[in-house]
């Protein structure tokens, strides 16, 4: 084989990366609307028993991204997320509060 035939056959790949546009980078996606957590609405809820279906409905109705199940003598972290609904049940599963952050 040519050696100039190799040599042209290595160069070829390389001359399509020079090109005068910058790469195309993808777009991100916007940032989700932010999600306030109300608590107010999910009050009527203290008292019943927490289930997992029942969490799915506190979630929907303060209008939170993320639950929080607070068990009896459990330690929770302290920190803030106004798109969380906290519930705290006692040893009955009984719900004794609802919360934000």
């Amino acid at each position: 084989m040519d050696i100039r035939l190799l040599a042209l056959a290595a160069v070829l790949p390389l001359a399509a990366c020079t090109g005068d546009k910058a790469p195309v980078e993808p777009t991100p996606p916007p940032p989700a609307a932010p999600s306030e957590c109300k608590a107010d609405a999910v009050q009527s809820y203290v008292g019943q028993t927490a289930t997992p279906e029942l969490g799915a409905r506190i979630v929907k109705d303060a209008e939170a991204r993320t639950l929080r199940w607070g068990p009896p003598r459990s330690a929770m972290t302290m920190d803030y997320r106004s798109d969380r609904v906290n519930v705290m049940y006692d040893d009955a599963y009984k719900i004794t509060q609802i919360s934000c952050g």
